[in-house]
C-alpha cells in the first residue's frame, strides 16, 4: 500500500537488514509468492505439531522449527519484491494480510488442540490477534501510516516467545503444572492485548476527533408568522354581505 511503513518493534532494524541481506543472495527462481506460500507451510505445519504434542512433548522442537520457516516467508516474500522492484502493493497487501489471518487461526487452534492450553483460552488468543490486525489495517487507512506491531511487540516478538515457551515445556518434561501454567499465561497474554488494543483505539479515536471535529449544529428554520389580525376596513365594511 502507499501508507508509510513505521515499525517500532525491539527486533525490526536488525531484522530489516538481515532479510535486505538474504534476498539479495537468493536464486531466481525464488519469488515472492513462492515465500508466501512457503510461510503459509510453515504455519499450518506448525499448528499440526502442536496438535501432535499429545503424542510426544519432542514435536514442540517441530513446532519450534516449522515457526522459523513461517517467519522465513512471511518476513521475506514483502522484502524479496522490493529488492528486486518487482512491487504490487496492493496485491501483495491483500494476499498478504489474509495469508496472516489464516497462519494466525491454524497456529492459534494447534495450540488449543495441543495437552498444554485450553481450547477457548487459545481461540480468544486468535480472536484478540486478529482484533489488533484488524485494528492495525484501519490506522493504515485512516492515518497513511503502516504500523507493523504494537510498541516494541511485533510478529517476529511474538515467534520469539513462542518457541522460548516451547524449548521450556519440552525441556521440563511431562508435569501436571505445565498445564495450569501455560493457560495460565496464554489467558494473561490475551487480556494483554485486549488492554494494549483498547487504550489504541481510544488513542486513536481521540486523534480522529481532533483532525476531523464534528461540523457546527445547523441553525434552527425559523418560526412561522402569525397570521396578522382580522380588522374591518371601510372597503370590507362596504361589501354586501
Amino acid at each position: 500500500m502507499a501508507a508509510r511503513r513505521e515499525l517500532t518493534f525491539l527486533l525490526a532494524e536488525p531484522e530489516r537488514r538481515l532479510l535486505r541481506a538474504m534476498a539479495a543472495r537468493l536464486p531466481r527462481w525464488v519469488t515472492s509468492d513462492g515465500l508466501t506460500a512457503l510461510g503459509m507451510v510453515g504455519a499450518v505445519g506448525a499448528g499440526v505439531a502442536y496438535a501432535l504434542t499429545t503424542l510426544s512433548a519432542a514435536w514442540l522442537w517441530a513446532a519450534s522449527a516449522l515457526l522459523v520457516v513461517n517467519w522465513f516467508g512471511d518476513s521475506l516474500d514483502g522484502t524479496l519484491a522490493r529488492v528486486r522492484r518487482v512491487e504490487r502493493p496492493r496485491y501483495g497487501y491483500y494476499l498478504d494480510h489474509m495469508v496472516d489471518a489464516f497462519s494466525t487461526a491454524a497456529i492459534g487452534a494447534g495450540i488449543g488442540l495441543s495437552p498444554y492450553v485450553n481450547l477457548g483460552v487459545a481461540l480468544a488468543g486468535v480472536i484478540a490477534y486478529l482484533v489488533l490486525s484488524i485494528n492495525i489495517y484501519l490506522e493504515s487507512q485512516a492515518f497513511d501510516v503502516f504500523r507493523l506491531g504494537y510498541s516494541r511487540i511485533g510478529p517476529t516478538e511474538a515467534r520469539i516467545v513462542l518457541i522460548a515457551a516451547n524449548a521450556a515445556l519440552a525441556l521440563s518434561g511431562p508435569s501436571a503444572a505445565a498445564v495450569p501454567i501455560a493457560t495460565g499465561a496464554v489467558t494473561a497474554l490475551v487480556v494483554g492485548m485486549l488492554v494494549m488494543v483498547a487504550v489504541r483505539i481510544g488513542r486513536n479515536l481521540s486523534q480522529l476527533a481532533r483532525l476531523e471535529p464534528p461540523p457546527p449544529s445547523p441553525l434552527p428554520p425559523p418560526l412561522p408568522l402569525p397570521p396578522l389580525p382580522y380588522r374591518r376596513t371601510a372597503l370590507t365594511a362596504a361589501r354586501p354581505p
